[in-house]
Parts: C-alpha cells; sequence; structure tokens
C-alpha cells in the first residue's frame, strides 16, 4: 500500500490519501482507518511526502511520532 500526505492551505498535514484507492483518511485517533495506516506505515509500507516523492525512513519515523 501507497499513502501520500495531504496537506491544507497552509501547508499542514491534515490527513494521508491512499494511492491504489483514490481514497482519503484524516489524522482522527477515533478513525479506524486511521488506525489502519499508522499500523501499515510502521510495518515498511510505503509514505510520500504531498509532492509524491518517497519519504525514507527517519523521516517517516518522525513524522509519525508527530500525529495525534
Amino acid at each position: 500500500m501507497i499513502y501520500q500526505i495531504i496537506n491544507n492551505r497552509t501547508n499542514d498535514a491534515v490527513g494521508v490519501q491512499i494511492i491504489e484507492k483514490n481514497a482519503s483518511i484524516p489524522f482522527a485517533p477515533d478513525n479506524t482507518d486511521y488506525q489502519q495506516f499508522k499500523s501499515d506505515i510502521t510495518n515498511g509500507a510505503e509514505l510520500q511526502d504531498a509532492d509524491g516523492k518517497k519519504m525514507t525512513t527517519t523521516k517517516v519515523k518522525k513524522f509519525l511520532a508527530s500525529l495525534p
């Protein structure tokens, strides 16, 4: 699975898009899709920045640590 960060107008990350499904997931701790996203990323799924560039493992870990 490949996820891409979605930014709002002020360039803050507000969710992710599942590339293969063209579906979006908001960063909401009570959302089961959000919980699955975090699990997938922790277990090696690809995460792209808002420009579509694959993020390094270090950047992914830092990004995950910043999420609710």
